[in-house]
Formats: structure tokens, C-alpha cells, sequence
């Protein structure tokens, strides 16, 4: 469909006039005045080259990601993307944002899903996985779901340490079906999960439907604590929510008891994008699976007896399932879950273990540059991390800081604070992270800028 360009004044007006409005102004009021783009400083009166160029010389003051050196991390990564993944998801056998169904979706399209829900079920121990959700968050907040399925209570444990987004949008699921989230603390010096305070609760009372937990955690800790946490719970659901990366060194969580794993996709593959599109990684025990969200792709064979794909489960699904259906999200990441798959299988199991590890060695290079910069403390917590770790300042706010650092072309990290607490209070830390995309100089760089940064900061400013 082409633009549609009113060449005449009266007609604007008299699609105004339908509308019941008096004016552009009127019809958009609602809008707030500081949401508003406005003209851009466009003059009246220019043509489309005109305007073309006006707007490239807009853009020559946007600062790319590529630019700066970027130790940006937590659920969404900034690492290095082969050339190979774009050029197989842009292919119009695969390049759509639409989520194919049943009819639509080619033999192609299947076995690419269903290679893709193979490498999740291969990563976490687990039996089945669906076709991916639209990122991590959500795909905790329906395996929050699924535990009450399964499981009768009221409360949903989660750790303090989880990142605050993630338990923003484990409230919203939460708090539409009536059910409470509970924080259990971590211990102040490790940043490990206070198992002590998990077996009290549980000795405690029955009303505990289920539990997260999340390797690395918040604070980029490995909890070798997760381990003993499903003897602790005992019948009680185990969510464990992964980094895919970090499942190519660490023990499945399917072998310490998990009853479902979820995870955030986005770092296979995909552009960080200003945040989206992400994708969420869902798998479960097959005990499980018919409470489980989402639709599965299965292999069979064909009327001729050659291996076939059909979407086997579709328990989510309005369409199908209606008022029963397990979720109200009807859609995956199915192009997403293409790069996923592209990006797994170019890089390769060896290559995605090594790549971890050689993103700890730099973790630890960057601690050990930042820990001796007056006023800093990195990493914060006494336990074993991989590729990211967090910091904490000792004057001065982590807002302070990153501004500093910017200024110096350098992201140094994600605060950890909730923004919804106001700024300045509360300890001042920040999540760091190695990426395959920074070395050695760029590290220094930070450590420089850090100093700097760290020396203006002067008395707590």
C-alpha cells in the first residue's frame, strides 16, 4: 500500500470534521505536550529530498552502540553477531513478523523450531520445551503460572537479588491471578541465596506454590546454593531461570531438580536493538506438559513415511483452547527463535564453551583493573562469577558515574537499583559486564575513565 499524501486542505478537514474534532491540535490532546515529536526542526515548505537530508544530518548526532566500549549486561547482551545469522533470517523463507500458524507454517519453518526447542531441551536437562514466548520475564511469569497449576498456595518465592525489571513483571502476572510474590534475602557478603531463610519458610507453612531461582543470579553470582534448593523444597515447583551461555560450562539445572527452566534468547544472535525484540527460552518436565504455555513443535512422519513436522501441542492457544487456554499470549519469537538456531549452530558447542570462558577471563582482567581504583569495590561479592560481576561505588551515585563514564565513550555497566525507589539511596552498584567485543585496551580505558570518574565523585557528590 502506498502513502497517502491529503494534496488539499479540505480534505484533512473534512476527515476532521467525521471525526468530530476541530483540529490536528484537538485530535491528538490526549497526547501529552512532552511526548510530542513535534517538527524536528524542519523548516515549512521543503521537499522530500529536502527533507531527506534534513533529517540524515538529525541522525549524524545519534552516538551507535559501536562507538563506545560497551561493558553493558544483564539479560540483554551486546556480543558479537556472525555475518551468517542475518543473512539466513533476512531469506524470505524465514523473514516475517508474523507468527506462522499451523496452515501457514512451512515443513522449513517447523524443523527450524523444532531444532531450536532441541537445543534449549539439550541446555537445561529438561524434556520438553515450546517455541519460544516473547522474552525471559514473561516466560518466568508463565512458569509462574504453570507452578499454581500444579501446585496449591498462594506465594511465589523469588530472590531479592532478582533484577528489578523481572520482578516487575512477575508482579503483573502475580497480581492478576490473586497470588503474592515473596523476596527471600541473600547473603550479604557471597550474594548467594540464604538457603536458611528458604527451609524456614517452607517448614513453615504450605502456602508456597513454587520458587525461581536464577543462575547467574542478579549480581552475576553462580550459586552453587541451587543445587540442595529442590531437597529444601521437596514437592514444592522448581523454577530455574538460566543465561543460555552460561549452561554450556555450568550443570544443567535439569539434574538438580528443576521443574521447568525459562531464560532470555536475546544474546544468541540478536541485536541488543534498545531492547527488543528479545526472546524467551520455556522448557519443562513432561510431567508438566500440559500445563505448560505455548505451542510445540513435534517430528513425525508423513503418509509416505518421510519424517514430518506438525505443531503437536498448542495448549495456549485462544483459537484452539478458548476460556482453557494456559496463557493469554498468542504469539512466539518465531524469527528470533531462527537467529537463535543460526547463531548456535555457526558458532557451535565448543565455540559457545569457549567463548564463556574466554568472557570469565576478561570478567576477572576488568575486576582486577577496576578493584584498584580508589573507592571502588569489584567485584562486590565474594563468590564465583563468569563473564559478569557486580560493583560497588563508595562515594558518589552509580548515575554520577555512568554519566562520567559516558562522556569518556565508555557504557560501564547496568545500575542495579529499582528507579522506582528514587535515585542516591540505598548501596550504590551496578552490573558489569565482559563481552567478546572489548579487550584488553578498551579495559583500560575503563579502568581510566573509572578513576577519573571516581576522583570527581570528591566527598559523595
Amino acid at each position: 500500500m502506498s502513502r497517502w499524501i491529503p494534496e488539499e486542505h479540505g480534505e484533512e478537514q473534512a476527515m476532521l470534521d467525521a471525526l468530530g474534532v476541530p483540529s490536528i491540535e484537538a485530535l491528538f490532546a490526549d497526547v501529552p505536550k512532552k511526548a510530542r515529536i513535534g517538527r524536528m526542526g524542519l523548516a515549512a515548505g521543503m521537499d522530500e529530498a529536502e527533507v531527506v537530508a534534513q533529517i540524515d544530518k538529525i541522525l549524524d548526532r545519534n552516538r551507535p552502540l559501536s562507538k563506545f566500549a560497551s561493558f553493558l549486561g544483564g539479560r540483554i547482551s551486546t556480543r558479537y553477531v556472525p555475518a551468517a545469522v542475518d543473512a539466513i533470517v533476512a531469506r524470505g523463507e524465514f523473514l516475517t513478523s508474523y507468527t506462522p500458524y499451523q496452515p501457514e507454517a512451512s515443513q522449513g519453518m517447523l524443523r527450524t523450531l523444532f531444532e531450536f526447542q532441541s537445543l534449549w531441551v539439550e541446555l537445561t536437562g529438561m524434556d520438553v520445551a515450546n517455541a519460544s514466548l516473547y522474552d525471559g520475564a514473561t516466560a518466568a511469569g508463565e512458569a509462574l503460572l504453570l507452578c499454581r497449576r500444579i501446585h496449591d498456595g498462594h506465594r511465589f518465592l523469588i530472590p531479592e537479588s532478582l533484577p528489578w525489571e523481572e520482578k516487575s513483571v512477575l508482579a503483573n502476572y502475580a497480581g492478576g491471578a490473586g497470588l503474592t510474590l515473596e523476596e527471600i534475602p541473600y547473603d550479604p557478603r557471597s550474594g548467594r541465596l540464604d538457603l536458611e531463610r528458604v527451609r524456614a519458610r517452607i517448614a513453615g507453612g504450605s502456602d508456597v506454590f513454587g520458587m525461581l531461582a536464577d543462575v547467574p543470579n542478579g549480581f552475576g553470582v553462580v550459586d552453587e546454593g541451587l543445587w540442595e534448593l529442590k531437597s529444601i523444597l521437596k514437592d514444592v515447583p522448581l523454577v530455574v531461570s538460566a543465561d543460555p551461555l552460561a549452561l554450556t560450562v555450568l550443570e544443567p539445572p535439569g539434574r538438580y531438580g528443576a521443574d521447568v527452566v525459562v531464560g532470555e534468547g536475546q544474546g544468541f544472535g540478536i541485536a541488543p536493538s534498545f531492547g527488543g525484540p528479545l526472546l524467551g527460552l520455556f522448557a519443562c518436565r513432561r510431567e508438566h506438559l500440559r500445563s505448560a504455555p505455548g505451542r510445540i513443535v513435534g517430528a513425525t512422519v508423513d503418509a509416505d513415511g518421510r519424517r514430518a513436522y506438525a505443531h503437536t501441542i498448542q495448549t495456549r492457544e485462544q483459537h484452539i483452547r478458548r476460556s482453557r487456554a494456559t496463557s493469554n499470549i498468542c504469539t512466539n519469537q518465531a524469527l528470533m527463535a531462527v537467529a537463535f538456531v543460526v547463531y548456535a549452530t555457526t558458532v557451535g558447542p565448543r565455540g559457545l564453551a569457549a567463548l564463556e570462558a574466554s568472557l570469565a577471563e576478561k570478567a576477572r582482567t576488568l575486576a582486577s583493573a577496576l578493584s584498584g581504583v580508589d573507592g571502588i569495590q569489584a567485584p562486590r561479592f565474594d563468590a564465583p562469577y563468569l563473564g559478569e560481576f557486580t560493583v560497588e561505588l563508595g562515594r558518589g551515585t552509580v548515575d554520577g558515574f555512568l554519566q562520567r563514564l559516558q562522556r569518556r565513550k565508555v557504557l560501564g555497566g547496568v545500575p542495579l537499583a529499582d528507579p522506582r525507589a528514587g535515585s542516591g539511596t540505598g548501596p550504590q552498584r551496578l552490573l558489569v559486564a565482559a563481552t567478546d567485543a572489548v579487550g584488553d585496551k578498551e579495559i583500560q580505558k575503563y579502568a581510566k575513565a573509572a578513576r577519573a570518574a571516581m576522583a570527581a565523585a570528591g566527598g559523595g557528590a
